[in-house]
């Protein structure tokens, strides 16, 4: 049975609280500073100096802008790292985000399509079509996503399409494209529910797809199909390389094995043993294209094989909840940051399998490792690169401590060549599949 506060719980309420006698001094410090800055426990801040044993130099930081594209610029970022390294362009060399950007948006809307045919008999009160149609497709994306992208249309440098504004600020097309992907929704369902025949239900979906892809030419630009790249490489020597295709420029001046690079997560809930492979329904990009696929480990083996990556001097793509514990302006996430639990007298503490099973964190954001400090061969913090510009953190470099990692890191890729022979096998496996709403399938 249902119970309301009583009037005599009310009142222990204001006894309890009138019987603090630190109540009337914290009350004044959170509404005048607020929570956190009355929590802050400014000590913290100075063990996170940004000096680590291992620091690799990957130059000038991206800024994503007024978009949710973190974990294509993270992928990217460790891509120009290695063209960087090769080839001595400019230290504010990119590759194009745009690009991605724009093809990431048209295979998504065909996903999506594709999601709306397969769920058109369920009713609209169904989870999972509840599930599609809250968010027909955002910024967001995985590690698996951007290779499916980069796997079928290739890169090219930011000078060949750069950004736009709305590139830059996603707000406005993602509107008009949920609107349209929605109002298409309900078209194909009603399509399906007529008896309409395939072969007429693809030349609409065909139409829609069209559609989509001008607002995006108007959006974004059209994507190149053959372009020029020219630079100058820190030595002053001109280059000129002409009539490449974005398949070509990758395969030429980054040239990686991309079936190589696998994702690695740490999710500590019931439901997913680890040393076992997941996979995520109607989670990706690519209809037929490269499948959405973890390896969940303990948070031992997932810190060793991102050191063996940076030792190697490989940066490292890596997905986290930032926003938890962590100071954007300074740039500097560490679980001693905060002490809210002191500044209420309350009890906060929740294991990191709870936050996960109970919607208290998730992946949000993905950055690169680009150093760590190891003390006596254990990490101590982290060197982070985020997307943010170089006007937080330190010129845009973010120190994260090996406590923060343990809590609220999620997911990292390494090469797996990295990985120990028996998680080699494990990778092979059949993967157990997620449902569309479970947290390791967040997009950074």
């Amino acid at each position: 049975m249902s119970k309301s506060i009583s009037a005599d719980e009310l009142g222990r309420f204001r006894d309890n609280l009138q019987g603090r006698k630190d109540a009337a001094v914290i009350a004044r410090s959170v509404a005048k500073n607020g929570i956190l800055a009355s929590a802050t426990d400014y000590e913290a801040a100075t063990k996170m100096e940004p000096v680590f044993s291992i620091d690799l130099d990957t130059g000038k930081v991206a800024d994503q802008k007024r978009s949710g594209r973190c974990w294509m610029f993270a992928c990217l970022n460790t891509m120009r790292h290695a063209i960087r390294e090769e080839y001595k362009v400019a230290d504010d060399f990119e590759l194009s985000q745009n690009y991605t950007f724009f093809w990431d948006k048209l295979e998504k809307a065909n996903y999506f399509y594709e999601n709306v045919l397969k769920t058109a008999d369920l009713p609209t009160s169904d989870r999972k079509v509840a599930w599609l149609m809250t968010t027909p497709q955002q910024d967001g994306g995985q590690w698996d996503m951007i290779m499916a992208i980069i796997e079928k249309y290739g890169v090219v440098p930011q000078s060949v399409m750069p950004e736009t504004v709305n590139s830059s600020n996603s707000t406005e097309i993602n509107d008009m494209l949920n609107l349209k992907l929605r109002k298409d929704a309900v078209e194909l369902r009603e399509m399906v529910a007529a008896n309409a025949t395939d072969d007429d239900i693809a030349t609409r979906k065909e139409k829609m797809l069209t559609e989509v892809y001008r607002m995006l030419a108007y959006s974004f630009g059209e994507p190149p199909t053959t372009f020029d790249f020219e630079y100058r490489d820190k030595d002053n020597n001109f280059h000129r390389d002409t009539n490449l295709t974005p398949k070509k420029f990758f395969d030429k001046y980054v040239g990686w094995n991309l079936s190589d690079y696998v994702s690695i997560i740490n999710g500590p809930t019931k439901d997913k043993p680890y040393n076992h492979m997941y996979t995520v329904e109607m989670l990706g990009n690519v209809v037929g294209g490269r499948e959405v696929r973890h390896l969940n480990v303990d948070m031992n083996e997932f810190r060793k094989v991102a050191i063996k990556q940076l030792e190697a001097g490989e940066s490292v793509w890596f997905g986290c909840d930032v926003g938890k514990e962590s100071d954007r302006k300074k740039g500097i996430m560490d679980t001693n940051l905060y002490h809210q639990d002191e500044l209420f007298d309350v009890d906060f503490s929740m294991s990191k399998a709870d936050r996960l099973d109970y919607c208290q964190s998730l992946m949000t954001h993905a950055m690169v490792l680009t150093g760590v400090d190891l003390v006596d061969g254990e990490p101590t913090k982290w060197k982070v690169e985020n997307s943010w510009g170089d006007k937080v953190g330190t010129k845009g470099f973010f120190v994260m401590s090996n406590d923060w990692m343990e809590e609220y890191c999620y997911q990292v890729v390494v090469n797996k060549k990295y990985l120990p022979d028996e998680l080699k096998q494990v990778l092979n496996e059949e993967p157990t599949m997620l449902k569309p709403w479970d947290p390791m399938g967040s997009l950074a």
